[in-house]
């Protein structure tokens, strides 16, 4: 699927999105839980049955009780929604420990008469006001998260080359950029998830999603025509070492399974690589001559953007930024900026690419 500036805001696959309600609406959620579905229904949204692992769910919290729905598959978005009397003044501190405590994609915190403040995963944040069309600018908002497919699972093969095991040059590289990323502290942890979620629901999202914790930016690098190395999901990029565990290599993407495959040593129980492989997979492909890919949280002024603000891992996301890549006089040293997200940068190298954003970076990612 992909939308187009050209065509309607919402453009769907020919299988609907299905999505389902959850949880105990507030009084003031009340309204906004009986009157979404309806817009999302005549958008080309289903109403899935409750046995059936919905593509995105409507999760209605309390601020005493962020209650967690409880995903039956990797692939299900959630949007919680939340009632409060304001906005805090620093609405990420104050807000996202609630975005992390549900399990959630996104974060809608309405407050009656002002309107909705929108917080992703990603730290993308907006404002929508009360008035005339509320209800179909909320849903277009959550579109992109509820509509998004996740690429996040993976298929292990136990068949690295023995001479691969501890890495070869190139990991050498991508640990070098690692260590220089976390010295311009370009890398930060978004929340330290362990002090956030409870031990059994920290269990879940480890065993769902099989990450070590959240963590902010990636990069890779070119193995050979088909294969890439990458840093693995949640761990600390400044010390990125054993192969299989910090960094994977990347060999394809099954379609099929809709799953990234990967190749490690036979000896160690691996981590998953980092969401965004989807992405690297598809400008390595596409363009022979990108060697290295690095992903920050951080802006620079006067880039291409994409139009939509997709969670990270998805289809839709990598689809978005290959095609600005594609579209770019240069794509092996092509910059692109992700709707209130951040950056990805492709180069020759990793060293290409560390070189050109050396002291070009904004620490504050423009938000819409």
């Amino acid at each position: 699927m992909v939308l187009s500036s050209d065509n309607a805001r919402f453009s769907l696959e020919k299988t609907p999105p299905s999505f389902v309600l959850f949880g105990e609406p507030t009084e003031g959620l009340r309204p906004i839980a009986q009157a979404l579905p309806g817009v999302l229904q005549a958008k080309g949204y289903r109403l899935a049955p409750t046995e059936e692992a919905p593509r995105a769910v409507l999760n209605f919290i309390r601020a005493d009780r962020p209650t967690p729905y409880r995903r039956k598959a990797q692939g299900t978005m959630v949007v919680s929604f939340l009632e409060l009397p304001e906005v805090p003044q620093d609405p990420i501190a104050a807000l996202y420990s609630y975005l992390v405590r549900a399990l959630s994609n996104m974060l809608v915190v309405y407050v009656p008469g002002w309107g909705a403040h929108f917080l992703t995963l990603e730290l993308g944040q907006y404002h929508e006001p009360e008035g005339p069309g509320f209800m179909e600018r909320v849903a277009e908002r959550i579109h992109p998260i509820a509509s998004s497919v996740l690429v996040v699972h993976n298929r292990f093969e136990p068949d690295l080359e023995p001479e691969l095991w501890q890495g070869d040059e190139l990991t050498e590289s991508l640990s070098a950029a690692g260590r220089r990323l976390a010295e311009w502290d370009l890398l930060p942890a978004a929340f330290p998830i362990e002090e956030i979620l409870p031990p059994e629901d920290l269990r879940h999202v480890k065993r769902l999603y099989g990450i070590g914790g959240l963590s902010y930016g990636n990069l890779s690098v070119r193995k050979d025509e088909r294969r890439f190395w990458m840093s693995a999901s949640g761990v600390d990029k400044a010390n990125l070492r054993e192969i299989g565990r910090d960094i994977l290599l990347v060999t394809d993407y099954d379609p099929l399974e809709n799953a990234m495959r990967l190749s490690v040593p036979p000896h160690v129980e691996p981590r998953r690589v980092s969401v965004d492989a989807i992405e690297h997979w598809m400008i390595y492909r596409e363009h022979p001559q990108v060697g290295a890919i690095i992903h920050v949280h951080a802006w620079m002024e006067n880039v291409p953007s994409t139009q939509f603000n997709y969670p990270c891992g998805t289809y839709e996301l990598a689809s978005a930024v290959a095609e600005k890549v594609r579209e770019a006089p240069d794509p092996s040293r092509a910059v692109v900026g992700l709707k209130n997200h951040g950056l990805t940068i492709t180069g020759r190298s990793l060293e290409d690419i560390l070189e050109r954003i050396q002291g070009r970076l904004l620490r504050q990612v423009p938000m819409s």
